[in-house]
């Protein structure tokens, strides 16, 4: 674990906001591990519930929770706890909600997948990393969209008709787009 400023014995507290349980519960047990006192949440009310009674030094909030915005989320964070280091953390990657991100108080803003390692790191780091590079080639409209499309037919639970009628799209014309466009792999 990385150096704290906690008196022997305590454990720095960490929240986690994301809306994939199986991510969530990932990183708790990962961080537990680590030594941390972990808290999660699944949306904006429940993390800052846990901001109010428990003040986490550090927090990782995804971009994209379930019918909200994590930058939102952030942002509230940020105003009840201005000295929390927070980590954005998304699959949807861009320069503009980088710089958002930033903004509203990220401590830094991490593409999924993200290895655990990587994000306690990013909690200390005092600075920007040089050495992360930038793809050749940025991912194409495409991938971008059955991400998405992946993204809503998960918060919809897995329900095509649901997730066609949250995409707009005839129930039919989202089947095509997911057979057209198999999961990475």
């Amino acid at each position: 674990m990385m150096e704290s400023s906690h008196p022997a014995g305590a454990k720095p507290r960490l929240l986690i906001v994301d809306d994939d349980d199986a991510f969530r519960e990932s990183m708790e047990l990962e961080f537990v591990d680590r030594g941390y006192h972990v808290l999660t949440a699944r949306n904006h009310r429940e993390a800052l519930t846990i901001v109010a009674n428990h003040r986490p030094e550090f927090a990782a909030v995804d971009l994209r929770l379930d019918g909200e915005r994590g930058l939102e989320v952030l942002r509230d964070l940020v105003e009840r706890l201005p000295e929390i280091r927070a980590v954005v953390l998304t699959g949807y990657a861009s320069i503009a909600t980088a710089v958002e991100a930033m903004k509203l108080g990220a401590h830094h803003y991490m593409a999924k997948p993200v290895d655990p390692e990587d994000l306690e790191e990013a909690f200390h780091r005092t600075g920007g990393d040089a050495s992360i590079g930038v793809p050749e080639q940025p991912p194409s409209l495409a991938r971008h969209e059955r991400e998405y499309i992946e993204h809503v037919l998960a918060a919809s639970g897995g329900n095509i008709s649901e997730a066609a009628r949250r995409l707009g799209l005839h129930r039919q014309s989202l089947q095509r787009k997911l057979r057209k466009y198999p999961p990475r792999k």
